[in-house]
């Protein structure tokens, strides 16, 4: 496993991702306190919750449904309803499929299951709630879709001519009108060891979401505050803020249910910064924790925490250290947990085999299971929910070109601005390794539907 920095912020929802120390992703996807776009009469309503965040995390959609057994379904145009345009504040500008770089290179017999999957959310009706994070616009993606959904490629050379028949690329710019370019991190699924009892080594729970803890949408009442929520509890006819982690430890009768008990809390905790992640049970079955919701609390390092006390420089804490230090302080370990006060809740999922050879992971902020190398987290200012890009970036710590067709299909607090991405490794200790090397820089084209113009979101 990679020496993963916890001089940082999660990386969710989710999910979402990179280890390095300034990757400032944040629990529930939480954003930045609106200075002056909040009215006054929303800011007394908040009152008494100053130290709840406001969440930029989209709901996701039917979680219920396992999408990728549902086969594709495509309405009739004239049975789509639309919904109000959301502005994307990055500019596009058409290009030839020459302009992408090493574009013949890639393997796109892998991509077609995630193009149909990708088909599969854009397909669906959401009723465009402005609680939600911009997608690309279902409509004009709808001939696209018809037409997969008849189309069975069998080759790499097929899917490659089906894209470029049915796609235009639009290379995306930042405001001042230039090629975007910026940072690129990535996120992974990690593997932790639980049981569905307390006992023995199984002594650290992962709770499911409280029965009590509210939350508020936002944009359906300020549109200005458009996929933005805050989380609290009602206290008489007051909402304050959500019970911190401490406050939940030491208070076992207001204790949510837990899903499992885990046998490390160190690695309990990672789980929670990624915002999903796999249990092996001691009978061998695995099953996945996949967010569900949190406190609304802001996150504290615990890294920084131990190296604000003196027990370890900031550069060492890596999660092998911090669980150096806990074996040698157990009796401290619940203090370390309890500087940080936000706490994650998780639900249940089955993990799905892969499918023409793609490993599927947790649902992302676009309610579509995240396929492994296949799938970043965007800024939905900038690219909608579900639509294709091609990145063009290096591999973690190389100059080895990393340039391939990806699907935007999560979020996250940190990536902000034009260009900005996560890459979703997938599972496992290895995918661990690459996320927690990669900070890179890279460039995107957006894929949309010929004939639909430039690239829009509802």
């Amino acid at each position: 496993m990679s020496v993963l920095q916890f001089d940082l912020e999660p990386k969710w929802p989710s999910h979402r991702a990179g280890q390095n120390s300034d990757k400032k992703k944040q629990y529930g996807r939480r954003s930045r306190w609106l200075n002056s776009v909040i009215p006054l009469t929303l800011t007394a309503v908040l009152a008494a919750c100053t130290s709840v965040d406001l969440d930029e995390e989209a709901p996701t959609v039917a979680p219920q449904v396992d999408i990728l057994q549902q086969p594709l379904t495509v309405p009739p145009l004239e049975a789509m309803r639309d919904s109000p345009e959301r502005k994307l504040e990055g500019k596009f500008v058409p290009v030839s499929w020459a302009a992408l770089p090493s574009w013949g290179e890639d393997d796109f017999s892998k991509t077609w299951p995630v193009f149909i999957n990708n088909c599969k959310g854009l397909m669906r009706a959401t009723g465009g709630s402005l609680a939600q994070q911009a997608r690309a616009t279902p409509r004009a993606w709808q001939p696209v879709c018809a037409a997969a959904a008849q189309t069975q490629p069998q080759t790499n050379a097929e899917v490659r001519a089906f894209f470029e028949q049915h796609l235009q690329p639009w290379r995306l710019l930042d405001e001042q009108g230039k090629p975007a370019r910026n940072t690129v991190t990535g996120y992974y699924e990690p593997l932790v060891h639980g049981s569905r009892k307390r006992g023995d080594e199984y002594q650290w729970p992962l709770y499911e979401p409280p029965k009590d803890l509210l939350t508020v949408d936002l944009g359906s009442v300020y549109p200005e505050l458009a996929g933005k929520r805050i989380r609290g509890k009602l206290d008489g006819n007051r909402v304050v803020p959500y019970d911190t982690r401490a406050e939940i430890a030491a208070n076992p009768a207001r204790q949510p249910a837990a899903i499992v008990w885990v046998n490390d809390p160190v690695e309990a905790f990672f789980l929670q910064i990624q915002g999903s992640g796999r249990v092996q049970l001691p009978d061998g079955k695995m099953i996945r924790l996949a967010y569900a919701d949190h406190n609304g609390r802001p996150y504290v390092s615990i890294g920084r925490w131990l190296a604000d006390r003196g027990e370890m420089p900031l550069a060492q804490t890596s999660m092998q250290n911090i669980k150096a230090w806990a074996g040698r302080n157990p009796q401290r370990v619940q203090e370390m947990l309890n500087a940080n006060p936000a706490m994650v809740f998780f639900r249940e999922e089955s993990v799905a085999p892969p499918q023409a050879g793609v490993d599927f992971g947790p649902k992302g902020a676009y309610g579509i299971p995240l396929a492994a190398q296949r799938t970043i987290a965007v800024d939905t200012r900038y690219v909608p929910l579900g639509a294709p890009v091609y990145l063009a970036t290096t591999m973690p710590a190389s100059s080895q070109p990393l340039r391939r067709l990806v699907f935007a299909q999560d979020t996250g607090a940190a990536i902000k601005g034009a260009a900005r991405t996560d890459f979703f490794w997938g599972f496992g200790d290895e995918a661990g390794a690459l996320a927690g090397r990669m900070k890179q820089n890279g460039e995107m084209w957006v894929l949309w539907p010929k004939q639909a113009g430039a690239p829009t979101a509802r």
